[in-house]
């Protein structure tokens, strides 16, 4: 757990925050607005988030933009999607540029359009040389998907005969997953009122704090994300063991 100072005092902030982005369409709807005017508001509650992230130290942040199981939604809709995702990616890349973030997309590309591919592809060798924050998109995205093709790989070592089923760990197989150069999540957070991580990071969510938020998410902005951080700082993170044998190990 790192610690950063501020205003005085040393708060407890997450190497890695992802974010289940939920309730665009219903802010949409309450507003009479088409749901992808949700989608087009919850740009700027993203600007704000990585504000507040890149504020506080850190180090990357992962959204769920779009899942594999979001195809099923109407064509309309999903067309609309991918429009605004490529528009972004376009638009957003230069400042995500400026201000030395680097972008990394993860999930199954082949089923996007090779406009969308290549302008996927451009974003992160632009930013391919930022240091100070990452920003993660998963998009055609799914935790189950994930484990598959990182069992996949490792199957496929067996079947060349480098490796024996035996030998297979489970810090093999995270290194197979599409997260695998970064830190895991220390917090996932989930706007729009669901409780539920939704097929996203299954493995890499195991012992991470997961915090709610009844806001939808372009409501979710600076003192939103403010405060689930805050909310961070308050818990003991364990990984099993008891809080004496934290109290003797910890030291600042």
């Amino acid at each position: 757990m790192e610690k950063f100072a501020k205003a005085g005092h040393s708060v407890a902030i997450p190497r890695h925050v992802a974010i289940i982005m939920d309730g665009n369409n219903r802010w949409a709807r309450k507003r009479l607005l088409p749901g992808v005017a949700g989608h087009k508001a919850g740009v700027d509650a993203v600007r704000a988030v990585i504000e507040v992230c890149a504020e506080a130290g850190v180090e990357m942040l992962t959204l769920f933009a779009f899942s594999s199981e979001n195809w099923q939604r109407p064509a309309d809709e999903v067309g609309a999607l991918m429009e605004l995702f490529l528009s972004a990616l376009r638009r957003e890349t230069r400042r995500l540029d400026d201000n030395d973030i680097r972008l990394r997309i993860i999930g199954d590309r082949t089923r996007f359009h090779p406009e969308l591919q290549a302008a996927m592809r451009e974003a992160e060798a632009q930013t391919s040389g930022c240091r100070k924050f990452t920003l993660q998109i998963a998009a055609n995205y799914g935790g189950q998907w994930d484990i598959t093709q990182a069992a996949q790989r490792l199957a496929r070592q067996v079947q060349a005969g480098h490796l024996q089923p035996e030998e297979i760990t489970p810090a093999m197989l995270e290194n197979c997953l599409a997260t695998s150069d970064g830190p895991l999540p220390d917090l996932c957070i989930r706007t729009g009122g669901e409780h539920r991580i939704s097929n996203f990071l299954l493995w890499q969510l195991a012992y991470a704090e997961l915090y709610f938020s009844d806001l939808h998410w372009p409501d979710f902005k600076h003192e939103a994300m403010r405060a689930a951080l805050q909310d961070y700082s308050k818990r003991q993170r364990r990984f099993g063991r008891t809080s004496e044998q934290l109290a003797a190990d910890v030291s600042f």
